[in-house]
């Protein structure tokens, strides 16, 4: 990858890495109607957030840098199971999620730029 630094090759590893772990989770964990359309949408996420990025002329990386704070905090908080953020934990678990993508990404725009 010639010209790409490091630290953006970092983060569309762990972007990759992050989305595929959400991924699993969902195919393994969600049964029933609902588990299609949320396969669904969970494969158009990161189409549409660079998408959405690029449109508003800020880049798709600080899209990039959120939407994988966003995934791995969901991993953390919900042990790797995803429903976990609605059936069980509320507006706690709801709220620790929250926290969490806010810091990471926080912390990772800092180290990047």
């Amino acid at each position: 990858m010639n010209g790409v630094p490091v630290a953006v090759l970092t983060v569309w590893v762990l972007c990759l890495t992050g989305w595929g772990v959400v991924l699993a989770g969902i195919r393994r964990g969600l049964r029933g109607p609902s588990r299609g359309p949320a396969l669904f949408a969970h494969t158009l996420t990161p189409a549409g957030v660079v998408l959405l990025f690029t449109h508003l002329g800020l880049g798709s990386l600080y899209g990039t840098i959120a939407v994988t704070a966003e995934w791995w905090a969901l991993a953390l908080v919900t042990g790797l199971r995803p429903e976990r953020l609605l059936d069980t934990g509320g507006l706690g678990r709801g709220a620790a999620w929250a926290t969490a993508a806010a810091g990471g990404a926080l912390l990772a725009v800092r180290l990047i730029f």
